[in-house]
């Protein structure tokens, strides 16, 4: 049989509790509800953190954006794809990041790649990478040509020694998360935006779990400090689809000329582009959605049991450590006997024995949802 690895390596995710498949949800608006099966669930897994999917204005401005410009950009951005949705979006992003310029993608995963493999063409460059960064982060910097270090999580001790050892060399990229996707602790941004001045470096920071949660307008990492580079997507807080890049002037156009992946990729749809606008907005201005999320992770926090191993955050984020694969599985199968939706993740998205629930708590939550939460997860645990 041609590829007989796969059945061997997928009987292997099975044995070792790490098989993964896909679940339809067919709830009408996902919200804060999940629907699987035709059984209704409290959805604690959803990137939706501020409660803007199937916001009334939001999906208003997609509908406009159709009737203006059609859902499909019907080409690349370099041939006529480029519509001026995605113009205004782009000018609304600089303006709110307080960034020269911005360049749309389709997926964060595509932006991370695009920018690792642009900027690391030869070994002249070096990149330096938390260790918790993300896969698409990873998978870009090591498929480029640039030499690539990894240094221990948030640790500036460590980071900055590999960098003082390179300082010979001019092309130096630190590169981490605003906020780390599974543990949802914060990047220390002010000691790597003033490290990476001293050190002549770049700073990149993916802002996925960053962007619209924090901030006073929801500006992410930029709200500490002035990030050269910022990638994040539109597809949780906001509410969307897609990614974007924030850069200078020189970046930008070396990217828009020799970038692979934005050159060769049919641009975003105009519609998603319109209605993101009306997203930002959104986010600039409704500053309680942020200050929910808040509140109603203290009571969270505040209602565990202390037999919980729960990973300390101020985002969204809010990790439960269980260790073993089974277990985490039996917990979260537990769960949804309960009606709660919480899923189990594991290696190799997460270090081996570090199996967890990731609970991410939204602006669409209410109070009686937390305690309900809380009170089943302590019982599931003990």
């Amino acid at each position: 049989m041609n590829f007989d690895f796969i059945r061997h390596d997928v009987n292997a995710q099975k044995t070792k509790s790490r098989y993964r498949q896909l679940v339809c949800n067919s709830a009408a608006s996902q919200g804060k509800e999940i629907v699987i099966n035709g059984k209704a669930y409290l959805n604690f897994s959803s990137n939706d953190y501020l409660g803007l999917n199937n916001h009334v204005e939001i999906n208003k401005a997609l509908q406009e954006g159709a009737d203006k410009f059609g859902v499909c950009a019907s080409s690349s951005s370099l041939v006529t794809g480029y519509h001026y949705a995605h113009q205004a979006l782009e000018d609304d992003i600089c303006q709110w990041l307080n960034k020269p310029k911005c360049l749309l993608f389709s997926s964060g995963f595509a932006a991370n790649l695009a920018l690792f493999q642009a900027l690391g063409k030869s070994e002249e460059s070096h990149f330096y990478l938390d260790k918790l960064s993300h896969a698409s982060m990873i998978d870009g910097a090591y498929h480029s040509k640039a030499k690539v270090k990894r240094f221990n999580h948030n640790n500036i001790e460590q980071l900055t020694k590999l960098l003082s050892s390179a300082n010979s060399c001019s092309n130096k990229l630190i590169a981490s998360e605003g906020v780390f996707s599974m543990d949802g602790c914060q990047a220390k941004v002010l000691e790597l935006a003033n490290l990476a001045k001293s050190q002549q470096a770049w700073l990149y920071l993916d802002d996925a779990h960053s962007i619209g949660v924090i901030g006073n307008e929801g500006q992410g990492s930029n709200y500490f400090a002035d990030i050269d580079i910022t990638m994040a997507t539109m597809g949780k807080s906001l509410g969307t689809s897609g990614a974007f890049l924030t850069c200078n002037e020189d970046l930008h156009e070396y990217l828009v000329n020799f970038s692979r992946h934005y050159i060769y990729s049919t641009a975003i749809s105009p519609a998603i582009a319109w209605a993101t606008r009306k997203s930002i907005e959104l986010i600039k201005k409704e500053q309680w959605r942020r200050e929910k999320i808040s509140e109603l992770s203290e009571l969270f926090t505040a209602l565990l049991s202390a037999e919980v191993e729960l990973v300390t955050t101020q985002s969204s984020i809010h990790a439960i450590i269980i260790g073993d694969e089974k277990k985490a599985l039996m917990v979260s199968d537990k769960l949804k006997n309960k009606g709660i939706w919480l899923t189990a993740i594991r290696p190799p998205t997460v270090a081996a024995n570090s199996s967890r629930l990731r609970v991410t708590i939204c602006a669409s939550h209410n109070t009686q949802d937390i305690k309900y939460l809380a009170q089943s997860i302590n019982k599931a645990i003990a």
